[in-house]
């Protein structure tokens, strides 16, 4: 039973994560140590680790795309950006999960 509410939690996390970084890259320009400072002052991530195999994987996904930045105290800065055909799509996915959210709070308001 432990074994599947780790899987149901890591699952549900994963999304949660994913969907938050595209919310986070879709609303200003950012380097990949702001997500993580944003991520981890929310509770969301607690290790360096795992944000960068995510944003490996929104970039090949062509979810993101990334562009460099030379920088007056030291080397250039990698900074991310949402793909054009992912603003629209993010718009949709914000709708999606406002939509969860209330369906989960009237249920769990009902019991």
């Amino acid at each position: 039973m432990t074994d599947n509410i780790e899987k149901i939690t890591s699952q549900m996390r994963k999304w949660i994560l994913e969907y938050v970084i595209l919310m986070i890259i879709n609303s200003e320009e950012v380097y990949s140590s702001d997500i993580l400072n944003i991520l981890k002052k929310n509770k969301l991530i607690v290790v360096e680790w795992t944000l960068y195999p995510l944003l490996s994987r929104l970039k090949n996904d062509s979810l993101i795309a990334y562009y460099w930045v030379e920088s007056k105290s030291g080397p250039p800065r990698k900074y991310l950006k949402l793909t054009k055909q992912w603003k629209e799509t993010l718009k949709t996915m914000g709708g999606v999960w406002n939509e969860l959210m209330s369906a989960v709070n009237n249920i769990s308001s009902e019991k």
